[in-house]
């Protein structure tokens, strides 16, 4: 039956193929279990509870892309959209978690109705090509600024505002800390042997080379607590690495972060900012990702375009609303799905199987919330590394070009915000070829897009909230009832 339903004689593949590939998307993927749980567990959120909320979002994610679309791609809370979330959202704008996640139930629900007419496309459409590639290495340099500081491997200094690791300082920093090198310095030695190790495991082109590299930071870690090398410094957040199992393979309650939303902040325009930055980027990721993946995957036909596109992108929808609600940030579909397709994957058996280990993982909860920061630090910098692989496609021979690329980028890492970093490209780019008139790379769509922008740093007024509000909804109504109509 299920070699029917997922077509797989007709796909020229077979059971044990999509099996082998599903597992392979899984390995290469299954950092994130121990990732999204660190990140996010910043913003005060439960550790345990975003574990489960991890493995459930990415279980059902993907198989909504096996039964919606029978593409092998799979889906789970984003690396980037995650750093969003807990860094820029919460501790950088003050926003609570739960406004947060109702941000992101938000964003899916408008992703929904924007998979159902072609709203996205206008957008993806409507930003330069040069700006779509900005984001992408902006985020990866975001991302590895925040593993190297998870590390400690830069750390805080008052003269020039982060500095390299130094015993010394961290203690003046910390009154009445005493940290030592048992306790903070070995991690840090740690972290970049685990660099190192991902590295070579990259390079030698192994299978789910990230979670190795993780799992091998981790190993290491246990084996220097246990012959005293490491010794845990709970005050300063340092705590033994030794899984509690305590409570046998129990799986730990999502109810402190379940359904947790706060629609207090919805009519407020900082709140559609957040929501506009959140889906900006997960309609650029989730398509980038779709069409990376699927060119190598020869799903593409002879005009370029993905069959089944709106099953995907619907897919991806849902997950991120149902993810909300489970208490995670966005679920996206991950290019690491190349990995399975690389070992001949080509249905939705494929991500059937990833599901499944996922769902499976939640029995391992006490190995994957014992991996401290540490050791999740070399995956953020390796996926920086990745990410930043985008820069090689802008082109900054053209300074109307290459000037918002450059800002948007160095905007992300320098203001400590992905969002603001979005904004100084995108606005930045309007201007410059406004003045410069160039008038044919401007067009309807991105104009408003930089006015909402521009409104982010003047909506304490009644009237710029208005007007927000009705350019919102007007460039809605224009697509939805419109411009789909021509």
């Amino acid at each position: 039956m299920y070699m029917n339903f997922f077509k797989l004689k007709e796909n020229n593949t077979t059971v044990k193929t999509e099996v082998i590939a599903g597992i392979t998307t899984f390995m290469t993927m299954a950092y994130i279990l121990a990732v999204n749980p660190d990140i996010l567990s910043a913003t005060g959120m439960d550790k345990g509870a975003l574990f489960t909320a991890t493995a459930l979002a990415a279980a059902f994610g993907t198989l909504c892309m096996a039964v919606f679309a029978n593409y092998p791609f799979a889906l789970a809370p984003g690396m980037g959209l995650n750093a969003f979330f807990a860094f820029s959202v919460v501790l950088g704008m003050g926003i609570s978690w739960e406004v947060a996640l109702t941000a992101v139930f938000i964003e899916g629900l408008i992703f929904l109705i924007m998979s159902l007419f072609n709203v996205r496309e206008a957008i993806f459409d409507a930003i330069p090509t040069n700006l779509k590639h900005a984001v992408g290495a902006g985020i990866g340099l975001f991302i590895a600024f925040i593993g190297f500081q998870n590390a400690n491997i830069v750390i805080k200094d008052n003269a020039t505002k982060v500095a390299m690791f130094d015993i010394n300082k961290m203690n003046m920093l910390f009154e009445g800390a005493q940290f030592n090198f048992n306790n903070v310095g070995i991690t840090v030695v740690l972290t970049i042997v685990g660099v190192l190790v991902t590295g070579i495991l990259i390079a030698k082109n192994i299978k789910g080379s990230v979670l190795w590299g993780i799992l091998i930071t981790y190993g290491l870690g246990l084996i220097s607590e246990l012959v005293g090398l490491y010794v845990p410094y709970i005050e300063g957040g340092l705590y033994s690495l030794i899984p509690n199992f305590s409570n046998g393979l129990a799986i730990p309650s999502i109810a402190p972060i379940f359904f947790k939303f706060d629609f207090s902040q919805i009519l407020t325009p900082q709140f559609f900012t957040i929501v506009f930055a959140f889906l900006f980027v997960d309609v650029f990721d989730t398509l980038g990702t779709l069409i990376g993946v699927s060119s190598k995957a020869g799903f593409l036909n002879k005009e370029g375009k993905l069959p089944k596109v709106k099953g995907a992108l619907l897919a991806d929808a849902v997950a991120t609303t149902v993810g909300a609600a489970l208490g995670t940030s966005t679920t996206t579909t991950y290019v690491e799905s190349a990995s399975g397709v690389s070992e001949g994957g080509k249905t939705g058996l494929t991500a059937v199987v990833v599901a499944v280990l996922f769902t499976v993982s939640l029995l391992l909860s006490p190995i994957f919330l014992a991996i401290p920061a540490f050791a999740t630090a070399p995956a953020l910098i390796v996926v920086g590394f990745y990410m930043i692989g985008s820069i090689n496609k802008i082109d900054f021979s053209e300074a109307g070009e290459g000037i918002p690329a450059f800002l948007a980028i160095a905007g992300m890492a320098f203001t400590y915000s992905i969002s603001d970093g979005i904004v100084f490209g995108v606005v930045s780019y309007v201007i410059i070829n406004l003045l410069t008139a160039n008038f044919k790379k401007l067009n309807f769509m991105l104009i408003v897009v930089a006015v909402l922008f521009l409104g982010k740093f003047f909506a304490e007024t009644i009237f710029v909230q208005f007007t927000i509000a009705v350019i919102v909804i007007a460039t809605i109504i224009y697509y939805v009832f419109f411009k789909n109509k021509k």
